[in-house]
């Protein structure tokens, strides 16, 4: 398509229509052990579309962080320093968060087919226990493919650099708190 009708449907198919937005505010949900540069990308979309995006540490049962809430926050606010940036933790699931915060839509990252799998999967579960909502995917950029909170822990340990895995303004506190958790031997218990 060209001209004035190709711009309105690209614009509508990213949640705007004719340059208003007809999406206000977004969750963004995650564990963020440590935040990385792929889950800033998908910030940075979003910021795109939503006029308040609402970056949500959720405390998972099924996980044992490596950094207690309060760092992640500190780590979040470092790597998405962004004013329509709010960023919160919650013990419930996203889909009552949603309708806590009033959000519009719940925002994933992917990365590639096994996470859509497993997001589409989580959704549908988060659907039957607290009814319908709009699940937005934001691929990631094809340069942060091979980025995770996993990849970084693993870098970490081996004591190499967090260079293009980690934002600049995050990797001198992350350093320092790996540092403490690696001369205490502790890992977060989810508080």
């Amino acid at each position: 398509m060209s001209g004035k009708a190709g711009s309105v449907a690209k614009d509508t198919a990213i949640g705007r229509c004719q340059g208003k937005r007809i999406m206000k505010k977004c969750v963004f949900a995650g564990t963020f052990d440590p935040p990385t540069l792929g889950h800033r990308a998908v910030v940075e979309r979003a910021k795109k579309v939503f006029d308040e995006v609402i970056v949500a540490i959720l405390v998972n049962p099924d996980k044992k962080p490596l950094f207690t809430v309060a760092e992640r926050m500190e780590l979040l606010k470092k790597t998405m320093p962004f004013a329509e940036v709010k960023i919160i933790s919650s013990e419930k699931t996203a889909a009552d968060l949603m309708k806590e915060t009033g959000a519009d839509c719940y925002l994933r990252g992917i990365r590639n087919g096994t996470d859509f799998d497993y997001e589409t999967a989580n959704y549908y579960v988060s659907e039957k226990l607290c009814g319908e909502f709009i699940a937005m995917y934001v691929p990631c950029p094809q340069d942060l493919l091979h980025v995770s909170s996993s990849a970084v822990r693993a870098i970490l340990k081996f004591g190499k650099s967090v260079d293009g895995y980690v934002a600049d303004g995050a990797k001198d506190l992350l350093l320092a708190l790996y540092e403490e958790k690696k001369c205490d031997g502790t890992s977060a218990k989810n508080g």
